[in-house]
């Protein structure tokens, strides 16, 4: 039995063969899921319903289970139509870097970079969430574990 939060033999098994500079994709419900990240990358749906499970509660169960480098959002990029307005606070990403903290590197991309980085090589995982708020995706760069002493 594991000791840690994260039980989910999916995302236990994806994380476990990742390692330093793989990413992990946290999206939201409004995510192109079966295309928004390179085909071999591991797939985990825990979107249940609209709202439910949200970013912000996997991140939090990730966080105890691998260390995080950096992270990326995505935001506004001046898209006629889009419903957050350039340079708008957008309020999933205020959690996420509460969260993430100080030490976590901060990158934020337009609309359509962030698609070209989450369709990249390096993309091992894409976590489905039934998270409603726009721009609530989340990529991660995992870091590497500290050696024990």
């Amino acid at each position: 039995m594991l000791r840690y939060e994260l039980l989910h033999p999916g995302l236990v098994a994806a994380l476990a063969a990742a390692g330093h500079g793989s990413r992990v994709l946290l999206a939201d419900a409004n995510y192109p899921h079966s295309t928004g990240a390179r085909p071999g990358a591991a797939r985990v749906h825990l979107n249940l319903r609209p709202g439910l499970l949200t970013v912000d509660q996997v991140l939090e169960v990730l966080l105890d289970a691998v260390p995080v480098e950096s992270a990326s959002v995505m935001v506004p990029g001046g898209v006629a139509g889009d419903v957050v307005a350039a340079g708008e606070d957008i309020p999933a990403h205020t959690g996420y870097r509460a969260m993430l903290g100080p030490d976590v590197g901060w990158d934020e991309l337009d609309r359509f970079a962030f698609y070209d980085a989450a369709r990249s090589d390096d993309v091992a995982l894409l976590v489905a969430t039934g998270d409603q708020r726009v721009y609530a995706n989340l990529l991660l760069t995992l870091g590497v574990r500290a050696p024990e002493l």
